[in-house]
């Protein structure tokens, strides 16, 4: 046998055929590399699309679920709102129960609030401002052209009902409005307050009233979401309780709700005109100083200074320069909220030139790394709107 031709058979590879091979696996490895960072990349700036949409959309829906409760005070209904109020003879006798003034937004319950300071609070249920001068002390490191939302409305659930509702706490503020003919229309304060019972009634004039607590929330945007200076804007809310028991119920210390939101703007659908009539195409100016004036008489159907639920004219904002007046807070019929969310990491290769139109507000461009989103709502507030219209 020849052992040179055993010998071919077994050898290995040759060196170029195992530099080939190498190269060839190397270039997979490359191909499988590229592939995986890609993807890695893909998967990042997915994650970081879903987070910016997700918040935007969970800061609209928070926001709405609040200010579409706005008003919202159970069976009770303003004089200056009732159709029915006024007596039968003419002129009908005007509403006693007319805002006087805009409430302060961050007054403590230290001493129980006198009728003017109730009935502002029960009819102006949402303020708007763009400073934080307002609630020093609450409103801490306000981000730059930015608004300050306040809504108010009682707990939707009798206090000691059970599920979310908590139970009645001395010392909470709370609501009640009777249904019963010759009471009084509503208590306000607190259960341990001198000489305040909370013994109202309802239809029957039998069963008591319901008992809410009084709710007060306090929205806007915080420059920095746990250390100040670290640059993530967030959504912040305080609300009006007791830190502890026995404490002054008061607005307590904003609370972080969402990172990201960078603006917030608020805007105002103001109802102060009439229903439309044949001669008054666009309706009147309201005029709550008065008793309702119909367009006829016997038949009551259209009022001819009263608001009819819809916002008339262009929606305007609550400024500094130019605040919002208690005739206008107390005909607000409609909010449109405008909400600038960016993403909580820059992305890689992308700078964002783009500006955005946050209201009146322009906002960037930012010449930074953050993709951003603008998300606008505009509802309606059924408490006040519904109230208003007529069959």
């Amino acid at each position: 046998m020849n052992r040179n031709v055993g010998a071919r058979w077994q050898r290995g590879f040759s060196l170029v055929e195992l530099m080939i091979s190498i190269v060839i696996g190397l270039i997979i490895l490359a191909a499988m590399v590229a592939l995986f960072v890609n993807s890695s990349g893909a998967n990042r700036e997915l994650a970081r699309a879903n987070t910016l949409i997700e918040n935007g959309r969970l800061a609209i829906e928070l926001l709405e679920s609040d200010v579409a409760h706005a008003g919202y005070w159970g069976s009770y209904m303003p004089e200056f709102d009732d159709q029915t109020f006024g007596g039968t003879e003419l002129p009908l006798d005007p509403p006693t129960d007319v805002p006087t003034a805009v409430p302060d937004p961050c007054l403590p319950y230290d001493t129980p609030w006198s009728a003017a300071d109730q009935l502002n609070f029960l009819h102006v249920p949402v303020n708007v401002y763009d400073s934080d001068a307002t609630c020093a002390g609450i409103v801490l490191d306000k981000a730059d052209d930015t608004d300050v939302l306040v809504v108010r409305h009682a707990e939707l659930c009798e206090a000691g009902s059970g599920g979310n509702c908590e139970d009645d706490i001395d010392g909470n503020v709370y609501f009640q409005s009777s249904r019963c003919e010759g009471e009084d229309p509503f208590r306000f304060g607190t259960v341990d307050d001198p000489g305040l019972v909370f013994d109202l009634l309802q239809l029957d004039c039998v069963t008591a009233a319901e008992k809410r607590k009084f709710i007060s929330n306090i929205y806007y945007i915080r420059d920095y979401a746990l250390t100040d200076g670290d640059g993530i804007p967030t959504l912040m809310r305080s609300t009006f309780t007791m830190a502890n028991p026995g404490d002054v119920p008061a607005h307590q210390v904003a609370v972080p709700l969402i990172e990201g939101i960078e603006g917030f703007r608020v805007e105002l659908g103001i109802d102060n005109l009439s229903e439309p009539y044949a001669g008054e195409p666009d309706g009147t100016a309201v005029n709550y100083a008065e008793g309702v004036d119909w367009l006829d008489p016997d038949t009551r159907s259209t009022p001819t200074n009263r608001g009819d639920g819809s916002p008339d004219g262009a929606f305007i904002e609550c400024t500094t320069l130019v605040p919002c007046t208690v005739d206008q807070l107390m005909n607000v019929t409609a909010v449109k909220i405008y909400v600038l969310v960016r993403s909580r990491e820059p992305a890689p290769n992308y700078t964002d030139t783009k500006t955005y139109q946050v209201g009146t507000i322009v906002m960037g461009p930012f010449n930074d790394g953050f993709k951003r989103h603008v998300y606008v709502s505009t509802l309606r507030l059924p408490n006040i709107a519904g109230r208003r219209q007529t069959p």
